[in-house]
Formats: structure tokens, C-alpha cells, sequence
């Protein structure tokens, strides 16, 4: 399907022509886990792109409003999802927190920012879920803090299994505006990696941890 008629597939077109994004099977990134990679997100970049950041900011209310319906509030995770979820808040006009990687060690040690006195159920905004451990982490906070989460969206998600089975027992919905598999179909389409090159791609998300020992 062409990109300019799918949401899913113009948000990858997006991502890889300004490299947010990037497929180097060849060359295997390293992730800060240590897993070889052969590819690199890094979706703060779609700040720097006015039409980018505001198709995304788009995306994000559409699916928002329609997957969940809509929340009190809109909470970011830092640090990838705070920018997003503001603009996200400020197009909704609804109030915004975020929620910190670890709790501030003076003051009032807060985990969640902002406050949340003005409502009760919110939509989580993630740039990128991987293995869902620091997206879960941000709705462990938010909960505990008396919040109902009603679910979370980001702008792009791997698909790992790992991730999948960690919201199903969280119960919380994630929807992603695009993944690797519709990544992988738009990036052969326009010329960004080559039949030859699915392979090792493919291999990858099947065991990425795997996949880097044996690519190491």
C-alpha cells in the first residue's frame, strides 16, 4: 500500500527519511544492554521536523481518541515521550505530567511530575517500546499514584515477545503508530534495504538477544 495512504507506513517513511531510524545489518549497532543490533531508534529526532512531529502529534490523537477514548490527562515518559505527550496534551487541551526514569532524590523524591489533582485517567505517551520495562515502570508510577491508566501509545514499538506478554500481564493496551514489520515493508519499498538484507533483519527479531551473540 502507498504510504501516503497509510498512517502506519507514512510514520516509517517518516522515520527513516530524516534517520531516525536506522537498518545497518551489515554493521550491527550496540545497544546499552550490549545486544548487537542491526538497527537504531532514536525518534527524538522527529522534534527537529516541524511536518514530521506534527503528522505524529496528528496520529497520536486520532489513535488516542479512538483506541481509548478520551483520558483526564496525558502523561509522558521521560525522557523520549514528554515532548510528544505535551503536544499531544496541548492539541487534546488536556492537562499533562510525566513521568520521571527514577524517583528525584530531594525535594519531594517525586516519580510523576505535574499534577494530579486535575483527573483521574490518563493515556500513557512513549516514543519507542522495547522490551516494556521502563513504558511498564512509567504505569507502575502512575498507578500507584491512584491513576487509572486507561493505556499507552507510542510512536513506534519492536514487537518483541518479551514486550507483548509484560503489558498482557500488566493489562494495559499499547498501540503503536508503526512497528518493525510495517518498517521492514516500507523500507524495501522505497529502496532503504534490499530483499538480500530482510534475512538477517527477519533473524533479528525473532532472538535479538541470539542474533548478537552469533553476530558478535
Amino acid at each position: 500500500m502507498d504510504a501516503r495512504l497509510d498512517p502506519a507506513l507514512k510514520v516509517a517513511e517518516f522515520l527513516l527519511q530524516i534517520k531516525a531510524v536506522k537498518l545497518s545489518p551489515k554493521k550491527p549497532f550496540t545497544w546499552a544492554s550490549g545486544w548487537k543490533s542491526p538497527i537504531y531508534c532514536d525518534n527524538r529526532k522527529t522534534l527537529s521536523y516541524p511536518a514530521v512531529r506534527t503528522y505524529i502529534r496528528q496520529q497520536f490523537v486520532q489513535a488516542i481518541e479512538h483506541e481509548f477514548g478520551r483520558p483526564d490527562m496525558i502523561a509522558g515518559v521521560a525522557t523520549g515521550g514528554i515532548a510528544h505527550g505535551a503536544l499531544v496534551a496541548h492539541d487534546m487541551g488536556l492537562p499533562f505530567v510525566y513521568v520521571r526514569s527514577g524517583a528525584k532524590e530531594h525535594g519531594m523524591k517525586n516519580m510523576v511530575e505535574g499534577d494530579l489533582s486535575t483527573g483521574r485517567n490518563v493515556v500513557v505517551v512513549e516514543d519507542l517500546v522495547s522490551t516494556g520495562k521502563s513504558s511498564l515502570a512509567a504505569v507502575t508510577a502512575l498507578r500507584e499514584e491512584g491513576c487509572e491508566v486507561k493505556g499507552m501509545a507510542s510512536i513506534f514499538t519492536y514487537g518483541f515477545d518479551e514486550a507483548r506478554v509484560a503489558f498482557d500481564n500488566s493489562k494495559v493496551k499499547l498501540h503503536s503508530l508503526t512497528n518493525y514489520s510495517i518498517l521492514l515493508d516500507q523500507a524495501l519499498h522505497s529502496g532503504y534495504i534490499t530483499e538480500k538484507d530482510l534475512l538477517p533483519l527477519n533473524e533479528w527479531r525473532k532472538d535479538p538477544s541470539t542474533w548478537g551473540k552469533v553476530a558478535a
